[in-house]
């Protein structure tokens, strides 16, 4: 395979990967900020607010929304890497 081709390839995988994992990092971040936003039911708000934050469902919902936002801002960030490379290539 020629580098020509090799850069291509790299640019064009490069692209989706850094498209695809940053518009589902967005996703993932709105949904992990929506539960923390939203009132919800008097009764229970007042019995998780008895609990430590850690052990509160709306906290570790939160949480892991988050982590797996930021899993998906590091496939977004190896394609911009894949990106970059198959541009040297092409140069």
């Amino acid at each position: 395979m020629t580098p020509v081709a090799t850069g291509v390839i790299l640019v064009a995988s490069g692209l989706v990967l850094a498209g695809m994992g940053l518009w589902r990092s967005y996703l993932m971040a709105r949904e992990a900020v929506a539960p923390l936003t939203h009132q919800g039911d008097p009764t229970r708000s007042r019995i998780e607010s008895l609990r430590p934050l850690p052990l509160r469902p709306k906290v570790r919902t939160a949480a892991a929304r988050t982590l797996v936002s930021i899993g998906w801002l590091a496939v977004a960030l190896y394609g911009l890497y894949f990106l970059v490379r198959g541009q040297e290539l092409l140069r």
